[in-house]
């Protein structure tokens, strides 16, 4: 048995068990009782009843969080931005930009560094994994700049170099239809990556950039996994084995992922996650834990695809049902109302947790899903 497959059977067997050292360590705790980073009132609090709801408060609190795509948030009024940020308790995203060409590009990266030039004490330009624990103790929102579509490299590898040093450090090979690079979910073939997505997906690995393979079709996926040499990533995708949605992975390529050292980021978008507007978070709940049953702890994490404030409150019918009615293909099963209620609230991921708790994670486990998973694949690949 290799020892990713053996992780994951050890997962299984123990996610149920709230271990007290798990939990102080996720604290920054000794065994002995040693507050490392919480003040003695607030451990002893946390000790006297660890199953209560200002313990995995304080869990989440002090865990690196990490939104693993982010989207639909205008800059152009930071300061409410900045406060739902501190009211979710995120420490760092995935923020996704335009993907219209690679000038485009490029203006996109410069005005995300004229936010970082204006903004120091508030946002930090993630670059490297140890970055997010940089993050979490300043107080700033890490920001991760990424793309969903590698038609911004156009026909040109070389374009891959002057995006990664204008600060770009993730690119999604496909969208949902087909590039120069291979096909997407929602494609009608499922051809795997052509060569020139193989030359992209080198040229990535060498300069130390997240492979993301969330819209690409199977056959693209497989292929993703098979030629990385660095782990590649799910960024924002869900189970296909407990909703059958063509944006969904199947059992046999959320494995190969994890065999290859990613993270699967499972996506908070309701539409996605159940069949009805009557989805809940326990439907959301169930597939994280299918995920952490087939790819095992190290490898699941947590992932939006739309704004902090939720989409309730800043989208209409009309805005967004409508507009994507005309962009998606019927099988992307697009509706009306597309959230979760529970998920649609800067607090998402604090529910997540909560929820999480409540179906017997212990709070290391959670501490991994909530970022820790993401902190330790993001200083692997990224250095």
């Amino acid at each position: 048995m290799s020892d990713s497959r053996r992780q994951r059977t050890t997962s299984r067997n123990r996610h149920t068990i709230l271990e007290r050292r798990d939990f102080l360590r996720a604290l920054g705790m000794t065994a002995g009782g040693l507050a490392l980073t919480a003040s003695a009132p607030a451990v002893s609090a946390v000790i006297r009843s660890a199953s209560s709801a200002s313990a995995i408060d304080a869990v989440f609190d002090q865990s690196i969080v990490f939104d693993a795509l982010a989207m639909g948030d205008q800059w152009s009024d930071p300061a409410p931005l900045f406060r739902a940020y501190r009211q979710s308790g995120i420490t760092a995203i995935h923020a996704s930009l335009n993907t219209g060409g690679f000038q485009v590009a490029m203006a996109e990266l410069a005005a995300w560094q004229g936010r970082f030039d204006r903004w120091p004490e508030q946002l930090l330009k993630i670059v490297r994994g140890s970055q997010l624990a940089e993050a979490k103790a300043s107080g700033r929102l890490g920001v991760l700049l990424g793309f969903q579509n590698a038609t911004i490299i156009e026909t040109d590898v070389r374009n891959l170099e002057v995006l990664y040093a204008a600060g770009a450090r993730c690119i999604q090979l496909t969208y949902n239809a087909r590039n120069l690079l291979g096909d997407g979910c929602t494609e009608r073939t499922d051809a795997g990556l052509s060569d020139f997505g193989v030359a992209v997906v080198e040229r990535m690995n060498e300069l130390g950039m997240v492979v993301d393979l969330s819209h690409c079709g199977e056959t693209t996926s497989r292929d993703g996994i098979a030629m990385s040499r660095r782990p590649p990533v799910f960024t924002h995708t869900m189970c296909k084995s407990v909703h059958d949605h063509v944006r969904a992975k199947p059992d046999e390529l959320l494995t190969a992922l994890a065999d290859k050292g990613g993270v699967i980021g499972i996506v908070t978008l309701g539409y996605f996650i159940g069949p009805t507007a009557n989805t809940t978070l326990d439907d959301y709940l169930r597939h994280i834990d299918h995920a952490v049953n087939v790819a095992g702890i190290e490898h699941v994490a947590l992932a939006s695809d739309y704004s902090i404030f939720g989409i309730e409150a800043t989208s209409t019918r009309e805005s967004w049902y409508l507009s994507r009615q005309k962009i998606f293909k019927p099988e992307y099963n697009v509706r009306w109302p597309p959230w979760i209620a529970e998920l649609d609230r800067p607090e998402r991921f604090r529910n997540i947790a909560h929820g999480l708790h409540k179906r017997g994670y212990p709070a290391a486990h959670i501490e991994k899903i909530l970022g820790g998973n993401w902190t330790r694949y993001l200083t692997d690949v990224l250095g």
